[in-house]
């Protein structure tokens, strides 16, 4: 469902941003050496950037930082199993009723209300005019990794209240990740970086990177996606496949450019931030894909969610289960709808499907496998279809209640085919818009990294002339297609 005041953030592909970046830069090099002086300023930059948007649920980010370091230092304080137990879940139940409240208590309660007309009971709406914070889905998953990784013993409390808060609002990372796990990033806010040439080029490179992905692939191909979405029922078959193709790229350079200008950011004043994306669509299969894809959730979920629910112990049918669950849960974080149900339920017959074809291949021993260019292409479909359901959230509210279209929408795109096959201007358009900004996007990544599972270092390894001639080349696509209005991330409504 929407959520009509995501638009009034200070979004990274905006002028306000460029200021106020360029202001804070400054400030922190002109603190140089003067760790606190730094995290201050960054502290005091992360309440400005998330308070423009609305300055009211600072305090709600507050609340929770305040919950989670107290039941931190609680946890080290004690080596009494039933009280670090009960101190995790103040942290774990106060971050997911903030979290389930604000995002999922319109859902509920409409589904409630719609399944009691179905069995004649003439119920109350009992729905609330509530707003959903930007980002919460992020910074509550960043936070419980501290916590959880307290009590697992993984990392010490830390008593610096300043830096941990800190910690959970950096701003790069705030409102749409990548998630942050505190044994990784909350060591580098209590020590001092170092601003160095090779920082400020990775960075600047990673910066100029995720605009192109975002203002000239991912804003050029949104209008004409969000165009053939709302007509969905008249689109031909070429032209349905098409707009799936290019919504796929498109959410794909929405979400990675927003994580390559946050790493960016980040980069150039020394810290580090892992990545979130390693070309997802060269995957070959539905595990290689998740290891590839929004690889900050999916790792989230491997090691808090589907490790807590027993992973792979207890034999096949209990591996199956605990996948289902996760990815269930999954989808639920990525908002409250029913195709995100369904997405969920998707990705998790995915992996459950694929866990079993390897169960039953190593208990046999049987050597099949497909070609890999061949196993690619077959991925991309599946990763199609899971993406039409990512997409398909078409409703509308009457009587104060959202009516979900989103399962009647995805049947118009499957059944488009039957209508008509007919080559038209708008699946030409579609084709050419995919072939002028997908195209060099998948040549640039295959000329940055051949092997996708090495860590993206940009052109710091590779000549000089190629390293111009690919900045030259993102400027002019940047200067000549890229769109001027800040639209605001797709992820930023999660």
């Amino acid at each position: 469902m929407p959520n009509g005041n995501r638009f009034a953030l200070m979004v990274f592909n905006s002028w306000l941003f460029f200021l106020f970046f360029t202001a804070v830069f400054t400030a922190y090099v002109l603190l140089r050496h003067r760790r606190a002086a730094q995290n201050w300023l960054l502290l005091a930059a992360s309440c400005v950037f998330y308070g423009w948007w609305d300055w009211r649920f600072l305090f709600l980010v507050g609340f929770s930082t305040v919950i989670d370091y107290w039941a931190a230092l609680r946890m080290e304080a004690t080596d009494d199993p039933p009280a670090r137990r009960r101190f995790l879940m103040v942290s774990v139940v106060s971050n997911l009723a903030l979290l389930g409240f604000f995002k999922y208590y319109n859902f509920f309660a409409d589904s409630a209300h719609k399944a009691l007309e179905r069995a004649g009971i003439d119920a109350v709406n009992w729905r609330l005019d509530i707003i959903l914070p930007v980002g919460i889905s992020f910074y509550t998953f960043h936070a419980l990794s501290y916590t959880i990784d307290v009590y697992r013993r993984h990392l010490r409390a830390t008593t610096n209240f300043r830096d941990f808060s800190l910690f959970v609002m950096f701003f790069p990372q705030l409102v749409a990740g990548p998630i942050g796990r505190a044994s990784h990033q909350l060591p580098q806010f209590l020590r001092d970086r170092r601003i160095t040439i090779e920082g400020l080029r990775q960075g600047g490179w990673l910066i100029l990177w995720g605009l192109f992905k975002k203002v000239v692939v991912a804003d050029n191909l949104a209008s004409l996606v969000d165009h053939n979405f709302a007509r969905s029922a008249s689109l031909t078959g070429p032209e349905a496949y098409l707009t799936v193709v290019a919504f796929t790229y498109q959410i794909y350079c929405d979400f990675s450019g927003y994580t390559d200008i946050a790493r960016g950011s980040a980069t150039m004043m020394g810290f580090d931030i892992l990545p979130n994306f390693k070309r997802p669509y060269a995957a070959t299969d539905p595990q290689d894909f998740w290891r590839r894809w929004h690889i900050s959730l999916s790792s989230w979920l491997r090691d808090y969610l589907f490790t807590s629910l027993g992973a792979t112990r207890g034999g096949a049918l209990f591996t199956y289960r605990n996948l289902m669950i996760t990815m269930l849960l999954g989808g639920l974080w990525h908002g409250a709808s029913w195709n995100f149900v369904w997405w969920g339920v998707y990705h998790g017959t995915l992996l459950a499907g694929y866990q079993a074809w390897t169960d039953i291949r190593r208990r046999y021993g049987l050597s099949l496998q497909m070609p890999h260019a061949l196993a690619v292409a077959v991925m991309f479909q599946f990763t199609l279809f899971g993406m039409l359901i990512f997409r398909c959230t078409r409703g509308y509210f009457e009587g104060g209640v959202w009516v979900d279209e989103s399962y009647q929408q995805m049947v118009e795109f499957l059944t488009a085919a039957s209508r008509s096959l007919a080559w038209t201007p708008e699946a030409m358009t579609l084709l050419l818009a995919l072939a002028l900004f997908v195209v060099p996007l998948l040549g640039i990544e295959a000329l940055l990294d051949p092997e996708p599972r090495r860590e993206d270092r940009g052109f710091l390894d590779r000549p000089v002339w190629m390293a111009v001639a690919v900045h030259a080349c993102l400027v002019f696509f940047i200067v000549r297609y890229g769109v001027d209005t800040a639209n605001a991330f797709i992820y930023f409504q999660f």
